[in-house]
């Protein structure tokens, strides 16, 4: 006998045990009739080695394992492969944390070598939480084949992916501005960036005009906006948040349309502090509605200004040196009192300089948007540099093309326009990152500067004739390795058996943040290396929020703690939550979400429980569709749908879709109803009929442990364990290694389900009629009017059971409702409920009345909100949704409760 409760705490690890001692991960043997349709693939996003399973990672690698369990059981081979990724900065920065804790010496004291050994260290011993943490989840990778981005195969792999894409010329070295990480010294990517809104200021200088040059500047206006009045200036005004990057202005640009500076273009500015002579330039980058309406550019330390820069052939001037101190380096006219000064510290002089003399024209304070590291927390510096970049645009077409032609898709499709956008607009992708960990570019210099690109230092001195060579200092991004992950993964550049077997994989479960980070990148480099693409379906998880739509950060105090939540409930309760509300873009997540769900599994775990108290056991030979008993044969037939709609679901990538249907089969039908009509069968002198219920309830009961399976996988583990004795042997010792069910579409029967749908839709009528009226637990007696032939058979075969589900005190057939009855139709047939003398009706109305006045209040107080513009357009948008949800569900409550005293009038 199942104990009372699931403890999952000491379940799950004795289960996950099993599972892993089984092979079962791994994917099955190939045999002849595999080919491509036999086998299904998915690899895991890497987590940073550094991390901790986050509800982020909750999410995603739940949906991953609904795929997988539910392919293995299909029959398919399947492949989830697994593995971390060794996070460059995030890794280095641990490491170097943990070095200064224990009061060492730093990583450039220690040297190279000795710090990466260090890593290494580090990594061996604490490297694999997040992946014992990934088990904690059910997580069924096959774990044999796990990877790690630095492993020496994907070294290999990176080395060879590197030179050959500089063989064809898609790999170079450039000058570009970079997002600079002044405090670990390093390139750092677009995803490391980490927008921060602060106070600052716009300061509006006067750049004096060259030459004597005057204008005549507009200072009044009229009505329509026409200018009345002029000043002659013989200067221009340009407003800048940053006005240490002056010193590297090289130009003021001006919209070729604004009338005010039409001929200033060509013209020059004299620069303050250096003397430097700058052009006025025309562009459509200057907006004349903002400010003057004129830009001062500095190309070196703005990506805007550098493209302005480069229409205009303006010269890219650096300011500031690695560590963001001013350097008079590309800047000889720079005074030496600015050198070597912080750029905030020279941002101070320079406004203190401006205003003793006289070119600061006014002080404009704001709040706007600026990047800092996401790691360090500094303020990022765009910034000139020698960098290696990948040619993106020619590898971005083929990845376009795939897409456009179905060859991979999206689900949502929707997020293909994400895609697209960015690979439309592609720039080229800076790979070289001034770090020591991560995989060191395979690039050599000689003693003059010149470049050997090679996969070996042997082959490199091959290439420059002996000739004395340094290997490049820089690392690649770690986005570049992640970019091949698919195929190196599998033994690329060998021409290995699962590459031949899994790839191209089947699908891919990634966030919308990392479209173009990573899925674009893996489009381009799977196609450009394998000539395929590298995943057929990209399926996007949602973000998951806290329950008010508000992003979770430990500053709010909002976090969900997977592990957390894993302790105290179990794995399941979170995995159940996270399908059935992955439908959504943002989702709403709460502990007592989580915490209702976990009643699910016990509602399943109950009905077993039930099953084997009235003798419910699999009977060796039973044909489901020999059943005779009308609730058997219903059953049966919903048992197929719910297996229907959850497969379609799971293969359609809606796991929402497929919690939902497994939700209303377990605890709606099979439970609620199944279940409670059983009893009486159970109960019953009919031996026949009690033993074919109860043959059909062990039935029905393993199949729904199966479709529960990919969901809920330990308590439906634990439930096959424990029910292994219940009846005729099993051939499948673990669930996990079962076969999906297969059922024929033959076991629906429609009549059975038309009768007991009546039965349902009866009994639910009268207790919600009970519940509007304050009489739930008054027995009224209930009567059908004039029924047709078959709803009075169906009222005689049925008439006990109404009378104990629906609580009433007879059921009965009448020509005519009787006094005092309420109507309603249910099934096609016309019932009424006589609940005359139960039911205070001056009191029930004036409670309705109080109830619908409460709404009133309600939609007048949302539906003011949702009226006001300024609202909707200021508020948040998960705000105004929720305004919009509140509303419609007092829109929704008021008009039943209208109904309930539309029906109590008839009582009189």
């Amino acid at each position: 006998m199942l104990e009372k409760n699931f403890e999952p705490q000491s379940a799950e690890p004795r289960l996950y045990q099993a599972w892993e001692d089984s092979g079962l991960f791994a994917p099955r043997d190939a045999s002849a009739i595999d080919g491509a349709a036999g086998a299904y693939s998915i690899v895991i996003p890497p987590p940073n080695v550094t991390g901790s399973l986050h509800i982020g990672h909750a999410l995603n690698n739940t949906l991953q394992d609904i795929l997988a369990r539910y392919h293995r059981m299909r029959g398919k081979a399947v492949l989830w492969l697994p593995g971390t990724d060794h996070a460059g900065i995030a890794t280095q920065m641990v490491v170097e944390r943990q070095l200064a804790a224990a009061g060492n010496v730093g990583r450039r004291d220690m040297g190279r070598e000795a710090f990466v050994n260090k890593v290494w260290e580090w990594k061996a011993e604490s490297g694999g939480t997040i992946v014992r943490q990934l088990r904690r989840l059910g997580a069924s990778c096959d774990w044999s084949r796990e990877r790690f981005t630095l492993d020496e195969g994907l070294n290999a792999a990176v080395r060879k992916v590197f030179v050959q894409l500089h063989k064809d010329g898609l790999i170079y070295r450039d000058k570009r501005l970079v997002n600079w990480d002044p405090h670990f010294q390093t390139a750092i990517s677009d995803l490391e960036v980490e927008q921060k809104e602060v106070d600052g200021a716009y300061w509006h200088f006067a750049y004096p005009l060259a030459d004597g040059v005057t204008y005549e500047h507009p200072v009044a206006f009229d009505d329509d906006g026409k200018a009345t009045e002029w000043e002659t200036r013989d200067y221009i005004v340009v407003a800048t948040t940053r006005p240490e990057t002056m010193l590297g202005d090289t130009g003021v640009a001006v919209h070729p349309d604004d009338e005010r500076y039409q001929g200033l273009v060509g013209k020059a500015v004299i620069l303050p502090i250096t003397g430097r002579r700058v052009p006025i330039v025309a562009d459509d980058y200057a907006d004349p509605t903002k400010g003057s309406g004129a830009v001062k550019i500095t190309p070196a330390h703005d990506f805007n200004d550098f493209q302005v820069g480069k229409r205009a052939g303006l010269a890219t001037l650096n300011v500031m040196d690695s560590l963001a101190r001013i350097t008079a380096a590309d800047c000889p006219d720079v005074p030496a009192d600015y050198e070597g000064m912080d750029r905030f510290a020279a941002r101070k002089a320079i406004v203190a300089r401006a205003e003793e003399e006289g070119w600061l024209k006014a002080i404009e304070k704001t709040k706007h948007m600026v990047p800092h590291g996401d790691r360090s927390g500094v303020v990022i510096e765009p910034w000139l540099t020698d960098q290696w970049y990948v040619d993106a645009k020619t590898l971005a077409q083929p990845a376009i093309a795939a897409v456009e032609e179905g060859k991979t898709t999206f689900e949502p499709a929707s997020y293909s326009k994400i895609y697209f956008e960015w690979l439309r607009n592609i720039e080229p992708w800076c790979i070289s990152r001034q770090l020591w960990w991560g995989h060191r570019i395979p690039a050599w210099y000689d003693a003059d500067g010149n470049i050997y690109v090679a996969e070996t230092e042997d082959d490199a001195l091959a290439q420059a004739g002996g000739k004395p060579l340094t290997q490049d200092e820089d690392v690649l991004d770690t986005w570049f390795s992640s970019a091949l992950w698919p195929f190196s993964t599998m033994g690329w550049p060998e021409k290995t058996e699962d590459l031949a077997r899994f790839y191209p994989t089947s699908d891919l479960v990634t966030a919308a943040d990392i479209i173009f980070f990573w899925v674009a990148r893996m489009m381009m480099m799977g196609l450009h290396f394998m000539d395929e693409v590298p995943f057929h379906r990209v399926i996007i998880n949602g973000l998951v929020r806290d329950e008010k739509g508000q992003k979770m950060s430990k500053s709010k105090g909002n976090v969900i703690d997977p592990l957390e939540i894993i302790d105290d409930l179990g794995a399941d309760p979170l995995r159940f939550t996270m399908a059935i509300l992955s439908g959504t873009r943002d989702i709403k997540l709460s502990r007592q979400r989580i915490e209702g769900y976990r009643n699910f599994g016990t509602k399943l775990w109950n009905a077993a429980r039930f099953s084997q108290m009235n003798g419910c056991a699999r009977v060796e030979g039973f044909d489901p569709a020999s059943a005779e008993q009308t609730i058997n044969r219903w059953i049966r037939g919903e048992l197929v749908k719910a297996e229907r709609e959850v497969s379609s679901a799971i293969e359609g990538g809606r796991f929402d879709d497929a919690a939902g249907s497994l939700y209303r089969f377990v605890w709606n039908i099979f439970c609620d109803w199944y279940l409670e009509l059983a009893k009486p069968v159970f109960q019953g002198s009919d031996a026949a009929a009690g033993a074919e219920t109860r043959a059909m309830t062990a039935w029905v009961l393993d199949q729904t442990i199966k479709l529960m399976h990919p969901v809920m996988p330990f308590i439906t583990e634990e439930l096959w364990a424990q029910t292994a004795d219940n009846g005729a042997a099993r051939t499948e010792p673990l669930l996990i290694g079962a076969a999906w069910p297969d059922l024929a579409d033959s076991l629906i029967d429609a009549d059975a389900a038309a009768e007991v749908s009546w039965l349902i839709e009866t009994v639910e009528a009268v207790r919600s009629l009970k519940g509007e009226m304050s009489v739930a637990t008054a027995r009224p007696p209930l009567s059908f009017v004039d029924p047709d032939a078959a709803t009075t058979a169906r009222i005689d075969r049925y008439r006990e059971i109404l009378m104990t589900l629906a609580r009433v005190s007879e059921v009965s057939v009448a020509e005519a409702a009787p006094e005092g009855a309420v109507t309603f139709v249910a099934g096609g047939a016309t019932a009424a409920l006589t609940l005359a003398g139960l039911v205070d009706i001056a009191a029930e109305r004036a409670r309705l009345n109080k109830e619908i006045a409460a709404f009133d209040s309600d939609i007048g107080h949302f539906g003011k909100k949702l009226n006001n513009p300024n609202f909707v357009s200021r508020a948040a948008p998960e705000v105004v949704q929720e305004q919009r949800d509140k509303l419609a569900e007092a829109e929704a409550g008021k008009a039943r409760l209208q109904e309930a005293l539309e029906r109590l009038s008839r009582l009189g």
